[in-house]
C-alpha cells in the first residue's frame, strides 16, 4: 500500500544485549511499536551482517540469535505487533545487495564515515574482508526490501542512511524514473542525547560486549550492583565526600540522565527533588559518590527487573521462541520477495514473467523465417 509508515531495525546477535542497546534503541522501539502509528514493523537479527566479521566463528553467531531474541520479547517487542525475523534467511536481501553494488563505487564506499571507523577499530586496514566492506550496500537493501521509511539508528549509523537513500534515488532514477519501486527512508535518533552513545562502566567511549564494560538486560540483581556499586568510573577527583564533583566524564551521571525521572527521587531519594538538584549538590561538594550510586543502582533494578522475570519465563519454552522468530521471517520473506519482483521488473530482468519481450523476440525470429 502507498503512504504506509513502516519500521525496519535491528541488531546483530553478537552476544546478549545491554542498557546501552536498551536506551540507544530498544526502548524506543517498544514505545514506536505500541504507539499505532506505524502499519509495519521489522526487527531483524542480523546474523548475515555480524559474519562479515565473525565469518571465522560462526557459532558465536548462530549462538546468540536466540540470546537477542530472547532480550528483544523480554523487553517489551511483541511479535504479534513487529515482525522479528533472522536476516540470512531471506535469501531476497543477498539478491538485491548484489544489483544495488552496481550503483556504488569502491571510492564511494571508502568516504563512509562510519565504515572507515569499523575498518580501524577491527584492524582491517590492511585486508578488509569484501562483505564488510560492502555492508552498507547490504544494509540499503535490508532497508528498501521492507520499504522501510522510518529506521531508528544511533548518531554514528547518520552515513549509513545517507548511503541507502542515494542508492534509492540512483536505482529510481536509472530505471523507474517515472514510478519510482524504491521507498526514501528517514533516520529517527534518540531524542535524549545521553542516549545516543551510553559509555561502559569504566568510562571507556562506547560500552562493548568486547572491552566486558557492559550491564546487560540479563544480568542478575546481584550483577547490576555489584557493577555499579564496585567497578563503575566516576570522578578521580572526587576522593573526599567533602570535595567538588564534576559531572562531565562520570558514567554514574551519564546513566542517570539517560534513565532517571523525576519520580525516582520520591522513592528513593526523597531529599531532592530532581536530577538538578543531585547534581548541584554533588558538584559543590558534600555528596558522596556511594549515595549516588545507591541511588542508581535502585533505578537500574527497578528498569531491569520485570525484563528479567520476563525473560526467565521465555527461556522455558525455546522452541516457542524459534517459532516465533520462523513465523517472524516467513512474513518478511514475503515482502522482500514482493519488492524484489519489482525491482527486477523495473531492471527488465524478469524475463519470464515478461509476455511482452518473449512475444516482440518471438516475432523477431518468425521474420528472420520469412
Amino acid at each position: 500500500m502507498a503512504n504506509e509508515k513502516i519500521i525496519l531495525t535491528g541488531d546483530r546477535p553478537t552476544g546478549r544485549l545491554h542498557i546501552g542497546h536498551y536506551v540507544g534503541s530498544l526502548r524506543r522501539r517498544v514505545e514506536l511499536q505500541n504507539s499505532g502509528e506505524f502499519d509495519k514493523i521489522f526487527i531483524m537479527i542480523a546474523d548475515a551482517q555480524a559474519l562479515t566479521d565473525n565469518f571465522d566463528n560462526p557459532e558465536k553467531v548462530r549462538q546468540n540469535i536466540i540470546e537477542v531474541a530472547l532480550d528483544y520479547i523480554s523487553a517489551g517487542i511483541d511479535p504479534a505487533k513487529s515482525n522479528i525475523l533472522i536476516q540470512s534467511q531471506i535469501p531476497e536481501l543477498t539478491e538485491l545487495t548484489f544489483f544495488y553494488s552496481n550503483l556504488v563505487t569502491v571510492s564511494r564506499l571508502q568516504r563512509n564515515p562510519t565504515v572507515k571507523n569499523e575498518i580501524q577499530m577491527r584492524n582491517f586496514e590492511t585486508s578488509i574482508p569484501v562483505g564488510f566492506f560492502t555492508y552498507p550496500i547490504s544494509q540499503a537493501a535490508d532497508i528498501t526490501a521492507f520499504k522501510a521509511t522510518t529506521v531508528p539508528v544511533g548518531v554514528d549509523q547518520l552515513p549509513m542512511i545517507e548511503q541507502t537513500k542515494e542508492i534509492v534515488q540512483r536505482f529510481n532514477y536509472i530505471y523507474s524514473p517515472d514510478k519510482p519501486v524504491l521507498v526514501d527512508c528517514e533516520a529517527l535518533i534518540p531524542e535524549n542525547e545521553s542516549c545516543q552513545r551510553l559509555p561502559g562502566i569504566d568510562g571507556q567511549a562506547k560500552m562493548s560486549k568486547s572491552l566486558g564494560n557492559c550491564i546487560y538486560l540479563s544480568d542478575s540483581a546481584d550483577e547490576v550492583k555489584d557493577k555499579i556499586m564496585k567497578k563503575m568510573y566516576t570522578d578521580p577527583l572526587h576522593i573526599q565526600v567533602s570535595d567538588p564533583g564534576h559531572l562531565e566524564g562520570n558514567v554514574v551521571f551519564t546513566y542517570l540522565d539517560a534513565f532517571c525521572k523525576d519520580e525516582h527521587f520520591e522513592r528513593y531519594l526523597p531529599e531532592y527533588a530532581n536530577l538538578d538538584e543531585l547534581k548541584g549538590h554533588y558538584t559543590r561538594g558534600g555528596l558522596g559518590d556511594v549515595k549516588v550510586k545507591k541511588f542508581l543502582n535502585n533505578i537500574m533494578q527497578e528498569t531491569l527487573d520485570p525484563i528479567r522475570t520476563r525473560r526467565h519465563e521465555l527461556e522455558k519454552d525455546i522452541p516457542g521462541i524459534y517459532e516465533i522468530l520462523r513465523q517472524g521471517t516467513n512474513a518478511a520473506r514475503e515482502v522482500a520477495a514482493n519488492t524484489l519482483s519489482e525491482v527486477k521488473a523495473a531492471m527488465r530482468i524478469n524475463y519470464f514473467d515478461d509476455a511482452e519481450l518473449i512475444r516482440a523476440q518471438s516475432e523477431k525470429y518468425e521474420g528472420i523465417k520469412d
